[in-house]
């Protein structure tokens, strides 16, 4: 155009890049605003109502759920720890450990969820976070017939038991002194198995969640 415009001389713009290539030159071309693909990927995701609304004294296990991600920083590395929260039984139902904060993070603890069977139409509650708010999430999230619920944006208190939780695992759990990923995740593992089976709680009747979850069945009859 400035060739024509500036000098009147007309070239087809496939003869002008021979002539670049042929003498080395390059043009610099304006990149693509990163921010403006972010913003038109998150035009497509969707906030849930706060369905749940820091009802947290449940009585019926696999009714309500709740879901989050914490960072374990180890070895001058990050892990990132995906879990999900029965609020009732206070039981982990689904959790996984990745190396990056990628999408397959949350779609492999649904997937642990699954396994490990929610009741029909169960209430999974999340902050607003681009992976719950994800199309593909909340696709996978109604497959396995969950409710989305989602915390006020900056409310940390409205996933008060996903906080809690997070909160006694780095207490307890020496993750800093690993120094591969596989050893952190050795870790959460034999730490998840205790938690559940092995760790009593005084609110729980002194019970360990996974025992209070029987309990509390057997109480509903």
């Amino acid at each position: 155009m400035r060739l024509r415009a500036e000098r009147g001389v007309v070239m087809n713009h496939k003869k002008i890049a021979r002539i670049k290539s042929d003498y080395g030159l390059v043009t610099r071309v304006r990149r693509r605003n990163p921010y403006k693909a972010i913003m038109k990927k998150t035009r497509e995701h969707r906030a849930f109502a706060n369905i749940l609304d820091r009802k947290f004294r449940q009585e019926r296990p696999g009714t309500v759920l709740c879901t989050d991600i914490t960072y374990l920083p180890f070895g001058g590395r990050m892990a990132y720890l995906s879990a999900v929260k029965d609020v009732a039984s206070r039981e982990i139902v689904g959790w996984s450990l990745g190396r990056n904060l990628q999408m397959d993070l949350v779609f492999r603890t649904l997937d642990d969820l699954g396994r490990n069977a929610p009741g029909a139409r169960a209430l999974l509650h999340s902050d607003q976070g681009v992976h719950y708010t994800s199309p593909e999430f909340a696709a996978r999230a109604r497959a396995l017939d969950l409710v989305q619920s989602m915390s006020r944006k900056g409310n940390c208190v409205d996933n008060a038991p996903m906080e809690s939780f997070f909160g006694h695992f780095k207490d307890e759990v020496d993750y800093g002194s690993c120094r591969t990923f596989e050893e952190v995740e050795r870790l959460t593992a034999t730490y998840m198995d205790y938690y559940n089976n092995g760790r009593s709680q005084w609110k729980l009747n002194k019970m360990p969640p996974a025992r209070y979850r029987e309990h509390l069945l057997l109480k509903g009859g």
